[in-house]
């Protein structure tokens, strides 16, 4: 089974500053964290992919009525300080290690090495018909 692992930057009280205002080696250590886990991952065969996305500052929104010139906006811009980081994509034998992995990503080190807490949503990707035409 695949699942998207979707994680979620919201300051909390356990990490409340944007990774660009922790110190060098907070970063370096966080960074570390991640590819070390990747690597066991892509190692016993369970990550599809990861990737780190930008920030909210550098998203267009895009919608389009197949007709006209598509409409194309800066944002998202939502009420909240909490955005879409990154996703982790993972093809694994139970929902339940979905979870694990999840909770791995989730505890990654942030400022001064605490874990970070980051909110990580769980989403088993859909499957289409088989062949694609519904057979």
């Amino acid at each position: 089974m695949r699942y998207m692992l979707l994680t979620t930057y919201a300051p909390a009280a356990f990490c409340d500053s944007p990774i660009e205002e922790w110190a060098s080696e907070d970063i370096s250590a966080h960074i570390d964290f991640q590819r070390a886990l990747g690597q066991e991952l892509a190692k016993s065969g369970e990550l599809i992919e990861a990737q780190g996305l930008t920030g909210p500052e550098a998203a267009r929104v895009v919608c389009s009525d197949g007709r006209s010139a598509p409409v194309v906006t800066d944002g998202p811009f939502v009420e909240s300080k909490e955005f879409l980081a990154g996703y982790w994509v993972v093809d694994v034998d139970t929902a339940e290690r979905a979870l694990e992995i999840a909770a791995r990503i989730s505890a990654a080190p942030g400022p001064e090495g605490r874990p970070m807490g980051e909110y990580v949503e769980v989403r088993e990707i859909a499957s289409g018909p088989p062949n694609g035409d519904g057979a």
